[in-house]
C-alpha cells in the first residue's frame, strides 16, 4: 500500500514538473496573437479537411501577401502546426534547408521541438482546392503574362461561384488586355449562373461572341438548351463565329503554303541559277543542300565546345560558313566533272546522279546514317498568336530569311559584273563569248553560286526537317518543278511558282492526303508545261528562243 501511493505521488511531482515545461515551450516556440480580428490562416492548423479546403480557399481570395508562399508550403508539405490545438493556432513553414519561418509573417524562428509540431495533411478536395487557390493568386501577380494566363483559364472553367474573385480582380486590373479577358471571364461565369436574368446573358453572349474563338464557340453550342431568347442568340453568336473562324483557316492555309513555298524557293534558287545559265540537270543538288545543313551541324558543334558564349547564335555563323563550303565544293565539281559534260544533259544527268550517290555515302561514313540533331536558337523557338492565326516563329524567321535570300540574289544579278555576264551568257552564250565574256569562268563562277544558295538552302531546313543523308532527296524533284513551272533562268519565275506551288499542296492536302496531294500537283503540272513548255516567265533572248 506504502509502495503503491509513493508511485502516485511520484507520478503527481513528475505532472507538476512537465506541465510548467511544456507552457514554457510553448511561450518561447510560438509567436503570440492579439485576441479578436479575423485571421485568414487560422483554419489551416485545424484537423479537419474540410475547414483546411475551406481556409485555402479564402486565403487565396484574401489577398493576403503571404498567401503564396503558405499555400505553396502546403502543397509541398512544409506546413507545420501544433499538434494540440492552442488559441494561438501557430503555422510554421519549413525551408528546405530545415530552418523554420512563421507563415503568418515570415520572420525567422527557433526549430520547434517535433514532438509538439504536426505537418499539416492534405487529401485531395484539399489539393483541388491548392489547384484552384494558385490559379486565383495568379490573378494578381505581378507579371502580365501570369494574369493572363489565370483570367483564360478563369473563362474557360466559366464557374459562376469564381464572380466574385472576378469582380475583385477587375477592380485592380490594369492592363487592358487582361482586364478585357476578364471581363469575357465574368460573362462566361454569368452566362452560366442559374440566378443570371435573361437581359444580362444576352449581353454576356455579346461579350462572348466577340471573341471569334473556339473556345467561345463551345461556350456558346452549350447553349442551345436554354431559354428560347438565350438559344436563339447563342445561335446566331456561332454562326458569325463560324464565318470568321473559316476565314481564319483561309489566311493559316495561305501562311503555311507561303511558308512551304519559300523552303521550296530556297532550295530551288540555287537550282534556277546553274540549270537557267549552264543547262546543266544537277541531280546532285539535293545533296547541296544536305552538305549545308551538316554544316550547320558542324559549326554548332564548334561553337559549342570553343565560344558556348556564342552558342544561341551559331546559326547566324553556319550561313556564311555553308555558303562558302557548297560554293567550293561546287566549283570543285564543275571544274573536275561537269565542264567535260556541256551540250550532253543525259550523261550529265547519269553523272550528278551518280556523284549524289557517292556525296550520300560519304555522309554516310563521316556522320552516320541517322538523323543528326541540329538545335534551334531560342529566338526561333515560340509562335505569335495574331487572332485566330498562329504564325510559329520558326516558319515566319524562314520566310524573312528566303525574302532576304532572294533578294540579295536578284540584286547581284543586276548590278555586279559576275550577274550581267550571267545574264548575258543565259541570253546568249555566243554572242557573250564574242564580246569578251570568259564564258568557262562564268560557268565555275555560277556553278558555285548556285550551289552556294543550295548550301543556304540547308542551314534553314536543318530547323525544320530532319538531318539526315537522305534530307536532299525530299527536295530535288519539288526544285526542278519551281524551275520548270516558274521558267528555266527566272528567279521571279521560281519565286511565284513556288508559292502556288506550295499553296496549292496546302489546299489539296487537307482534302487528299499528301501523297495524293503531291500526284495531282505533278499532274497539273504537266498539263500546264504542254501547254507553255517554257514556264511561266521564259527567258528573252536570241539564242533562248531559237
Amino acid at each position: 500500500m506504502r509502495r503503491t501511493r509513493g508511485k502516485q505521488r511520484l507520478a503527481w511531482l513528475a505532472a507538476l514538473l512537465l506541465v510548467p515545461g511544456f507552457v514554457l515551450v510553448f511561450a518561447v516556440f510560438s509567436p503570440a496573437r492579439a485576441a479578436g480580428g479575423t485571421d485568414p490562416f487560422a483554419g489551416l492548423a485545424s484537423p479537419n479537411f474540410d475547414n483546411i479546403q475551406n481556409a485555402v480557399t479564402e486565403l487565396a481570395a484574401s489577398g493576403n501577401p503571404r498567401a503564396r508562399p503558405v499555400i505553396a508550403a502546403l502543397a509541398d508539405n512544409r506546413l507545420y502546426t501544433w499538434r494540440w490545438p492552442r488559441p494561438d493556432n501557430g503555422l510554421f513553414i519549413k525551408d528546405p534547408d530545415g530552418r523554420f519561418v512563421d507563415a503568418r509573417t515570415g520572420k525567422p524562428i527557433a526549430t520547434p521541438p517535433f514532438p509538439i509540431i504536426r505537418p499539416v495533411i492534405v487529401n485531395d478536395m484539399v489539393r483541388s482546392a491548392i489547384d484552384a487557390a494558385k490559379g486565383m493568386l495568379d490573378l494578381f501577380s505581378r507579371n502580365v503574362t501570369v494574369r493572363h494566363q489565370a483570367a483564360e483559364a478563369l473563362f474557360e472553367a466559366a464557374d459562376p461561384d469564381s464572380l466574385p474573385l472576378i469582380t475583385r480582380a477587375l477592380a485592380h486590373e490594369t492592363n487592358p488586355g487582361v482586364h478585357a479577358l476578364l471581363a469575357e471571364a465574368e460573362a462566361a461565369a454569368r452566362l452560366k449562373s442559374a440566378a443570371t436574368p435573361v437581359p444580362e446573358k444576352l449581353a454576356a453572349i455579346r461579350v462572348i461572341g466577340a471573341r471569334d474563338d473556339l473556345a467561345a464557340r463551345s461556350l456558346l453550342a452549350s447553349l442551345s438548351g436554354a431559354a428560347p431568347p438565350v438559344a436563339a442568340a447563342a445561335a446566331a453568336a456561332v454562326r458569325h463565329i463560324d464565318r470568321v473562324l473559316a476565314l481564319w483557316n483561309i489566311l493559316e492555309t495561305v501562311y503555311y503554303g507561303v511558308s512551304l513555298g519559300s523552303v521550296l524557293l530556297l532550295a530551288a534558287a540555287g537550282l534556277a541559277i546553274t540549270f537557267g545559265v549552264m543547262g546543266v540537270i544537277n541531280m546532285a543538288h539535293g545533296e547541296i543542300v544536305m552538305v549545308g545543313a551538316y554544316t550547320t551541324l558542324v559549326v554548332q558543334q564548334f561553337v559549342a565546345a570553343v565560344f558556348p558564349a556564342l552558342n544561341d547564335w551559331s546559326l547566324l555563323l553556319a550561313i556564311p560558313a555553308a555558303f562558302v563550303v557548297a560554293g567550293i565544293l561546287g566549283i570543285i565539281i564543275e571544274q573536275t566533272l561537269i565542264r567535260f559534260l556541256y551540250g550532253r544533259p543525259l550523261e550529265t544527268l547519269l553523272a550528278t546522279w551518280g556523284l549524289s550517290l557517292i556525296l550520300q555515302q560519304a555522309v554516310r561514313s563521316l556522320f552516320g546514317p541517322t538523323n543528326v540533331d541540329v538545335t534551334s536558337p531560342s529566338w526561333m523557338s515560340g509562335a505569335i498568336q495574331l487572332g485566330g492565326l498562329t504564325l510559329t516563329l520558326n516558319r515566319l524567321w524562314i520566310i524573312a530569311f528566303t525574302a532576304a535570300v532572294v533578294g540579295l540574289l536578284m540584286l547581284a544579278m543586276r548590278v555586279t559584273r559576275l550577274g550581267l555576264a550571267m545574264r548575258a551568257v543565259t541570253q546568249n552564250r555566243r554572242m557573250a563569248a564574242a564580246m569578251g565574256i570568259r564564258t568557262p569562268i562564268v560557268d565555275a563562277l555560277t556553278f558555285g553560286l548556285g550551289c552556294g544558295i543550295a548550301g543556304i538552302a540547308g542551314v534553314a531546313l536543318s530547323q525544320i526537317d530532319n538531318v539526315s543523308p537522305n534530307l536532299g532527296q525530299n527536295y530535288i524533284i519539288d526544285s526542278f518543278m519551281v524551275v520548270v513551272f516558274g521558267g528555266v533562268g527566272n528567279l521571279w519565275g521560281a519565286v511565284v511558282a513556288a508559292l502556288i506551288l506550295g499553296i496549292v499542296n496546302m489546299v489539296l492536302e487537307p482534302v487528299s492526303g499528301a501523297v495524293v496531294a503531291k500526284i495531282a500537283v505533278l499532274v497539273l503540272l504537266i498539263l500546264f508545261i504542254q501547254r507553255r513548255p517554257r514556264g511561266l516567265f521564259p527567258v528573252k533572248g536570241r539564242a533562248v528562243e531559237a
